[in-house]
């Protein structure tokens, strides 16, 4: 028998302080800015709410992302692809805040070989980690603009009646540098409607 209340985090009691560590006075390895002052490539920003299935926000959510550079190249040994963007690492990670909402900078990836060397559209890998969750679900965001987002081999996987359409971004007018709106929603509504297209790893 034990003293006291055990924590109620179901993916640990240290969640917050080893993936939000800023929130701590924890130098935090990891940001949501993956810029760099001489980073080739068109700078893009990615925002977006988390919510649950009723709609409401999830504010102690995280998310990751992991993408290529602007030729399309990975900062990892397994891409032996010569690289010009030597110090883009590709990997960032954003705390939502009280509204559920998160924000990353970083540049536009370029096309990426996939299963036979068929070419995949440009894309962004998203883990999202948030208390309640036992595995961390894994998702994609496409974007409008790139005339390869047809014709993806992974999105072409998706039908259009199975949520298609909640993996590809949208273009938010205005500001100085482009900006992308891409939403996660972890459930459905009562009929299964609206629940971010979540892939199995």
């Amino acid at each position: 028998m034990t003293d006291g209340i055990t924590p109620s985090q179901t993916v640990g009691p240290f969640f917050a302080y080893c993936l939000t560590p800023e929130d701590y006075d924890f130098r935090p390895m990891f940001s949501a800015d993956l810029t760099l002052p001489d980073l080739a490539g068109e700078r893009i920003r990615i925002e977006g709410r988390v919510t649950d299935g009723d709609g409401a926000p999830v504010p102690d959510a995280v998310i990751e992302i992991w993408q290529a550079d602007a030729e399309g190249r990975y900062a990892h040994p397994a891409d032996s692809r010569p690289k010009a963007n030597t110090g883009f690492i590709g990997f960032g990670r954003s705390p939502t805040d009280a509204d559920g909402v998160y924000r990353f900078a970083t540049v536009k990836p370029g096309s990426v070989p996939g299963a036979g060397g068929a070419m995949q559209a440009p894309h962004i890998n998203v883990t999202v980690l948030a208390r309640g969750l036992l595995t961390h679900q894994i998702t994609r965001i496409y974007f409008p603009d790139e005339a390869s987002t047809a014709s993806d081999p992974v999105l072409a996987l998706v039908p259009d009646e199975a949520g298609r359409q909640t993996l590809i971004a949208r273009k938010v007018a205005g500001g100085g540098e482009t900006t992308y709106r891409f939403d996660v929603r972890l459930q459905g509504d009562g009929n299964g409607e609206g629940e971010t297209v979540f892939f199995e790893c």
